[in-house]
């Protein structure tokens, strides 16, 4: 078992985390970085249905392609079989 108390998360002072997806991986990491005081973007498709629930959970919501320019960290939270397209489509050109 893992506590709090067994992370130094000062290692990411100062660091923006940006996770592209936000099912229940991206949901889950979000959520949990942003309540251990972590900076936290998601990335979304305009037309996600999960925009709303992220902004519902106070997160920040920017495009995949902005979020990943942003953030300092980049989490890959989206299905396997759209996983490159979302990379090479979104991402990639912001590293």
């Amino acid at each position: 078992m893992i506590y709090d108390a067994d992370a130094d998360l000062g290692a990411l002072d100062g660091t923006t985390v940006a996770i592209i997806g936000y099912g229940s991986q991206g949901h889950a990491h979000a959520l949990n970085l942003k309540e251990s005081g972590v900076d936290v973007v998601v990335g979304l498709r305009p037309d996600s249905a999960s925009a709303a629930k992220a902004k519902a959970g106070g997160l920040e919501v920017l495009s995949p392609s902005e979020a990943a320019k942003k953030g300092d960290l980049v989490m890959m939270l989206v299905p396997d079989e759209s996983m490159g397209d979302v990379y090479a489509q979104e991402i990639a050109d912001g590293l």
